[in-house]
């Protein structure tokens, strides 16, 4: 798979990480937060992109209008695909993905993700995870591919989530 490329972040040194739980000013769109991911309060408010978030800083964005197909598979995670001028493959790994955060309806899935209300997800810490432990939603890792074949996206997940090829 020549043409794919995995990357995950770790190679560069720590940056911007986002942690805790804050709650936004109106010039800030009414954001909140829980450790693992960030959303807009408002029902009907909806963002234009979402960012990833890597453990050691690194960030990478893509627009909603790319998101297409997702799944989700509580053994396995939450697959995303964007298409642009590549495809991306988004791979999240965790526990509670689909979860209602403790103090709220909202949860990753289908009131955040679906309605495009997640601005950004988070890989965390081993510390951060044993924190939260089932309380709350977890992201223990992300992985991003490009592709520029459907048939290297199934080759990558044949690899690392076959559940998502059935």
């Amino acid at each position: 798979m020549s043409d794919d490329r995995t990357f995950s972040g770790h190679d560069v040194p720590p940056g911007l990480v986002g942690r805790g739980r804050r709650r936004g000013s109106d010039d800030e769109m009414a954001e909140d937060s829980c450790a693992a991911f960030g959303y807009l309060r408002g029902i009907r408010e909806r963002a234009d992109a979402i960012e990833i978030r890597f453990l050691n800083g690194n960030s990478v964005w893509f627009p909603y209008h790319w998101l297409g197909e997702w799944k989700f598979n509580p053994s396995d995670g939450l697959l995303l695909k964007f298409s642009g001028d590549l495809v991306y493959a988004v791979l999240i790994r965790g526990s509670n993905l689909s979860r209602p955060l403790i103090d709220s309806t909202t949860n990753l899935t289908t009131s955040g993700l679906q309605r495009h209300r997640i601005v950004w997800m988070r890989e965390m810490s081993e510390d951060e995870i044993r924190q939260v432990g089932e309380t709350g939603p977890t992201i223990d890792s992300i992985e991003v591919a490009e592709f520029e074949s459907n048939a290297d996206l199934r080759a990558w997940l044949e690899m690392r989530a076959p559940s998502f090829l059935e």
